[in-house]
């Protein structure tokens, strides 16, 4: 499945609702894949609306017979024949359309899902986490019905009518008037009532969004919901949407009873009338009871169609309502084609990409071993020219004009006070964000020639947050390197301090990984021998040593100096023991570059860094430095 990036760009979250007719282009375009199964199960219903159809005719048959003292074997035998062939055909229809059903919802989860890992990661984040998680889980399983079975049960209710009313006319032309007439009302009712109900649809599933939205952030920061006592107000909160949702489903409620009150008693105001007029026809010999009986049968077979038209129109505009919302999410601005994205489904279908070949190509070992030969140790992997970038077009620009050069081999820390840039010196790194102008090259290729896949190759990120991986402590380790030895496994864990950690787990690295089995703390070290084991060219490093104690975080000092012997290090830290030794130290303020140079250089030269240090309240000469968080 291909992504096309000729999307909405979205500013604000929040996209334009899609028209009636975009909605039924995306309702049509799950369908279309499975069209001949459409096709057959059409056949097929419309096979059974025949039957249907037919009964009527052969129950006048029978009365006929009766009449003249005929035999009834011929015609009992058909209706037996039309019971059994019926209920046969039905049962495949049933199956056939519960598994075409079924499949419309699994390729459109499957295509939102690729929709979030293509897309451009801070145009995902403008959503909540609990709004995205509702549009796959529910939002989808409106289209159940209503990309499949309900546009046969539409045709197939719509020519049942039609039949219906075209044997009526061929047993009576005047009770078929009186019976249209009802039918017609009907109609005008659906026609103004069912466009309301797509709209209730739609703000009941925004309102379950975002509820969804907000019970995740209060659940994933219960701990701050308690100790502030915010349970009433937070509850208030939650149940004002569950209140709005209930709102409008109720409203959609209402108009579906209204829809299917009126079809009620215009069928049943249509039998009043048709027994009325039928009767007096009768007395007066105008048509036979026989006659009469079938029409009376034809009258109350509309019944189905009838509540099956209302049924599978409703339906489809709940099935519209949810295209609506997923037409906005297929609107998110992707970062390139999903050439670069590897999924596979055993069942279903398997999107493939070679992100090895990319990470040899890019930054393998064996070809950068090569590379080195031929470059001085010295020479640039990465290089910023004039970056400027800003995470949306109205906003102030987070970094301006960026010149930053960084080497082949060595530590690079990026220091300032919060808000100066540094994070967003990282994402434009690894190309979570994009620049709104200048360059940056890697390998002295440019980034504009690079897909994002073949950028990220080159590098380990280790997050600020370094949130956990659902899976276990063997899954969140071999993340991005699952071909990792059990050695190297074994080697990055002693380094880390995450050895007795393992070991003491009920199931050791197979353990299942929450936020709440491990600390903050070792929650950073997994990170971090997460990266490591990925064994990168590049390693990024966002506040790595913020949440360990001094014993880890001299063995984070040692490793960071250790692998920046031989490969590039990123570093943005707070703590100055975590800089002091670094190679080169970048200052930043206000989105600028201000400063370049040593620790002792930037003391000598740097007012803004030698306040960032004065900050630790620590003698600038002493050879011990306390791990003292940076304000």
């Amino acid at each position: 499945m291909a992504y096309s990036d000729q999307a909405v760009e979205v500013s604000d979250g929040e996209t334009p609702a899609a028209s009636t007719a975009a909605r039924l282009a995306i309702l049509w375009s799950f369908a279309r894949p499975y069209w001949r199964v459409l096709a057959l199960g059409l056949v097929l219903s419309l096979a059974v609306s025949a039957m249907g159809l037919a009964s009527p005719m052969v129950t006048k048959w029978v009365l006929d017979t009766l009449a003249v003292d005929g035999s009834l074997r011929d015609p009992v035998l058909v209706l037996v024949a039309l019971l059994i062939l019926g209920a046969v055909i039905g049962w495949y229809q049933w199956v056939m359309l519960g598994r075409l059903a079924e499949d419309v919802v699994y390729d459109a989860r499957q295509r939102m899902i690729l929709r979030y890992l293509g897309a451009r990661v801070y145009e995902l984040l403008k959503r909540g986490p609990g709004e995205l998680v509702t549009r796959v889980t529910s939002d989808t399983v409106l289209l159940n019905q209503a990309a499949s079975s309900s546009v046969i049960g539409l045709i197939n209710g719509t020519i049942m009518i039609i039949g219906s009313l075209v044997l009526m006319g061929h047993l009576d032309l005047v009770l078929l008037s009186t019976a249209l007439a009802a039918v017609i009302v009907v109609f005008v009712m659906f026609s103004v009532l069912m466009p309301q109900i797509s709209v209730a649809e739609e703000k009941a599933q925004a309102s379950l969004s975002d509820l969804g939205s907000e019970l995740e952030g209060t659940v994933r920061a219960i701990k701050t919901v308690k100790s502030s006592g915010a349970q009433p107000r937070r509850f208030a909160s939650l149940m004002r949407h569950v209140g709005e949702s209930r709102q409008h489903s109720l409203r959609s409620v209402r108009i579906q009873a209204g829809a299917w009150t009126i079809a009620g008693i215009g069928l049943d105001g249509a039998v009043i009338m048709v027994l009325a007029v039928g009767a007096y026809r009768v007395a007066d010999g105008q048509m036979t009871i026989s006659a009469l009986v079938a029409f009376l049968l034809y009258v109350w077979g509309l019944t189905g169609p009838m509540m099956e038209l209302t049924q599978n129109l409703t339906t489809l505009q709940s099935g519209m309502a949810a295209a609506g919302r997923i037409s906005q999410i297929e609107r998110i601005p992707v970062e390139e084609p999903a050439d670069d994205l590897t999924v596979t489904s055993p069942a279903r279908t398997t999107h493939s990409v070679g992100t090895a070949e990319q990470r040899r190509e890019v930054s393998g070992p064996a070809d950068e071993a090569g590379r080195d030969a031929d470059r001085a140790a010295t020479s640039p992997i990465l290089e910023l020219s004039g970056v400027t970038a800003r995470y949306s077009p109205d906003a102030a620009p987070a970094v301006a004009g960026i010149d930053l050069t960084i080497s082949r081999r060595g530590h690079v820390a990026l220091v300032g006070p919060s808000g100066a840039g540094k994070t967003t010196v990282l994402s434009l790194l690894m190309r979570f964000l994009e620049p709104e102008s200048g360059e940056i090259r890697l390998n002295g290729v440019p980034y504009a020639e690079l897909g994002h896949a073949r950028i990220r190759s080159a590098f380990a990120y280790v997050e600020q947050e370094t949130p956990v991986v659902p899976g276990t402590v063997r899954d969140n380790l071999l993340f991005a390197n699952p071909h990792a030895t059990d050695d190297e496994l074994a080697q990055v864990l002693r380094r880390l301090h995450l050895s007795d950690l393992v070991e003491s787990l009920p199931e050791g690295l197979d353990s299942r990984l929450s936020d709440t089995s491990v600390s903050g703390g070792q929650r950073q070290r997994i990170s971090l021998a997460r990266a490591l084991l990925a064994d990168p060219r590049i390693l990024l490093l966002d506040e790595a040593t913020a949440q360990v104690d001094g014993i880890t975080e001299a063995a984070i000092h040692e490793t960071i100096t250790e692998i920046s012997e031989h490969r590039t290090v990123v570093t943005i830290a707070h703590r100055l023991s975590t800089v002091i030794d670094a190679d080169q130290i970048v200052v930043m303020d206000a989105g600028r570059v201000t400063a370049l140079g040593s620790h002792q250089e930037l003391l000598e030269s740097t007012q803004l860094y030698r306040d960032l240090v004065a900050a630790l309240r620590i003698e600038t000469r002493s050879a011990a430095v306390p791990s003292v968080t940076m304000s």
